[in-house]
């Protein structure tokens, strides 16, 4: 008889990212609105008062999307393995 290769059982996927992690994604978003809040209040509105504040909110605003984005994937990777790479072997 012709034996099937015993298939490892995978780890069960999470149906989607909104039911896994909302608190993450809602601080994503209010850190991001943040960011464009600032930059359009710093050259909308600030800039006819002190161009030094306008520039201080715009560097501000700059730093807070890498931020952003460590807040949105923090724990991303957690639960699963870190990806492996099979390479055939040549002698089969």
């Amino acid at each position: 008889m012709d034996e099937q290769p015993e298939v490892p059982e995978q780890p069960e996927i999470p149906q989607s990212d909104e039911e896994q992690r909302p608190d993450q994604r809602r601080a994503y978003f209010w850190l991001m609105g943040t960011c464009v809040v600032l930059i359009l209040l710093a050259w909308n509105v600030v800039r006819f008062w002190s161009i030094p504040a306008a520039v201080g909110m715009s560097i501000v605003a700059a730093l807070i999307p890498p931020v952003a984005a460590i807040v949105g994937n923090w724990g991303a990777m957690r639960g699963s393995e870190p990806p492996t790479f099979h390479r055939p072997d040549p002698d089969r």
